[in-house]
């Protein structure tokens, strides 16, 4: 329950994504560091969402009137110092894991993964946690998409390519979506535990138009990028996309949003899935013709 495995795909898309793209590009890719990639990632994922479920636990913040699932923290499932302790043995495996991917690597990995690291611990640590502050969804944009895409394309390919910032955002701001609906659902009892999510700086209404706006806007990106033609399969997740901003339009913050969260993450896995897809059969075109 505390690692919230129902997100965890959040950390899983863009390691897919970025090493399709890597292969699209002619890199081979290399199993072993894809596997350990993924593992690293969503240890540092399940990680942080166990030290915000031991803060939030401590704070109050997840308390009996909860709309949202419920916490182990805030249930008293778990003590804050067993589930915190949880949350630096996760992020211990990453660390270690990483250990491998910086001898791969080299230099920018192991920027990558201090950096995913402490922000991860600053999401719900600290004197002024980022889960309390209207960054939290720009650290998801930045760590769920920019950093995961860019790292796992590098650590395939060995270096950097210029479409790793759009495909990287693409991606981050479907993951962004899922942060903002769960802080629109959490936004009273954020309110009372003095939290100022982004939510709570531009409002409820606002916040639906925001919602609209991140799961569509990574189309007409990646377009701009691969050409309309080249988004390929990643079209057929528009119809979804397009209808949970609608779905969402019609609910208000309550325990109907639990439903929505998950489907938010799971449109993510499809929107990044088929971009997957489309990647790995335009290099097997390009095999086709070359060969021909």
């Amino acid at each position: 329950m505390a690692i919230r495995p129902q997100t965890l795909t959040l950390a899983v898309v863009p390691v897919l994504v970025g090493s399709a793209l890597a292969w699209r590009d002619g890199a081979p890719i290399d199993w072993p560091v894809f596997l350990v990639t993924l593992v690293s990632a969503l240890c540092i994922q399940a990680g942080t969402n166990l030290f915000n479920d031991a803060a939030d636990g401590e704070h109050g913040g997840d308390g009996p009137d909860r709309i949202g699932p419920r916490r182990v923290t805030g249930m008293g499932l778990a003590a804050p110092g067993q589930v915190r302790r949880s949350a630096w043995l996760l992020f211990v495996l990453a660390f270690v894991a990483g250990i491998y991917l910086v001898y791969i690597g080299g230099w920018p990995i192991l920027a990558i993964g201090i950096a995913a690291l402490l922000a991860g611990w600053a999401y719900s640590g600290g004197p002024r946690p980022l889960s309390h502050t209207a960054w939290g969804e720009v650290f998801v944009v930045a760590f769920f998409g920019l950093s995961a895409v860019a790292g796992s394309y590098y650590l395939q390919r060995g270096q950097f390519s210029t479409a790793l910032p759009v495909v990287g955002m693409a991606l981050g701001l479907q993951a962004a979506a899922v942060l903002l609906l769960n802080n629109l659902r959490d936004h009273v009892s954020d309110r009372r535990a003095g939290r100022q999510t982004l939510v709570q700086v531009m409002g409820t209404r606002p916040a639906y138009w925001v919602y609209g706006l991140l799961m569509l806007a990574p189309f007409p990106l990646l377009a701009m990028l691969l050409s309309p033609s080249g988004l390929g399969m990643a079209w057929l997740a528009l119809p979804v996309c397009l209808w949970l901003v609608w779905r969402c339009s019609r609910l208000s913050p309550s325990p109907a949003m639990n439903a929505q969260l998950g489907l938010t993450a799971m449109a993510q896995v499809l929107f990044g899935g088929l971009l997957t897809l489309t990647l790995l059969l335009s290099h097997s075109s390009a095999l086709t013709a070359g060969a021909a």
